[in-house]
């Protein structure tokens, strides 16, 4: 199996370095083709208005000056012209991306772009808590999340979204497949300064949004000590809202 790995954090993130330890576990071909810089909240953002550089750090280990998309495009394009990936992973992000946060997410945007070529994508990343960063429960538990993923038939245009608790291994209480849950980001924070020439800055901070905990979600599997598992996908279409819509232009 060829395995292509990813990240929003940077090539030198710690996460990347747990994600290929564990990919080493599953395949004697891994890749690596990562952001050279951090760009968390990039979202699904392709760069158009500058080139990207692609940097060689060793044997299958690349950086693009860019995007986690523009990584994942950069690869496919450049490093695997004569065969594709069988799978890509990207993570272990440092911090959880449930509920909303898929749509502000590199990590999860990066898994995306695979999946819009038609490769099986996992966005992975692990939730830290106030005191300190721990890889514990990704290390513990991802080659048992991977191993069953790896062997399932994923429909086109979707991909696997997993967040391990912030919890060591021997806490977490096992794995749930569970829906996208959803926070309320109007209450997310916003700091306002000055920098040393007197101009205003402001500084978004998330903080103070709220989480819904339904039963059945990302969120509250987290929340519960478990692992949750959760198949995303593409479409965004509201299926539901298109007869109503259409009777509305209806002559």
């Amino acid at each position: 199996m060829r395995i292509l790995l990813t990240n929003d954090d940077g090539i030198n993130a710690p996460g990347l370095a747990v994600l290929e330890a564990l990919a080493a576990q599953l395949s004697d071909e891994v890749w690596v083709c990562a952001p050279a810089e951090e760009q968390s909240g990039a979202g699904h953002s392709l760069t158009l208005h500058q080139p990207v550089r692609l940097r060689e750090h060793g044997e299958r280990r690349f950086s693009v000056t860019g995007t986690p998309t523009d990584s994942v495009n950069l690869a496919l394009r450049k490093l695997f012209a004569d065969k594709r990936p069988d799978l890509v992973i990207s993570g272990v992000n440092a911090g959880e991306n449930l509920g909303d946060d898929i749509t502000y997410s590199g990590t999860i945007s990066a898994a995306m772009e695979a999946a819009l070529a038609g490769i099986p994508a996992i966005g992975l990343s692990q939730a830290f808590r106030d005191n300190g960063a721990s890889f514990s429960a990704t290390t513990g538990w991802g080659k048992r999340v991977l191993e069953p993923l790896i062997d399932v038939t994923m429909a086109k245009r979707t991909l696997v979204n997993v967040n391990f608790p912030a919890l060591p291994a021997d806490k977490v209480r096992g794995i749930r497949v569970v829906r996208q849950g959803f926070h309320d980001y109007s209450r997310g924070s916003l700091v306002e300064g000055a920098d040393p020439r007197g101009r205003p800055y402001f500084w978004f901070g998330l903080q103070d949004a709220e989480h819904t905990l339904d039963h059945g979600t990302d969120l509250e599997a987290v929340a519960d000590g478990y692992i949750a598992v959760t198949p995303l996908q593409l479409d965004l279409t509201h299926h539901s809202a298109i007869g109503a819509l259409a009777d509305r232009f209806a002559g």
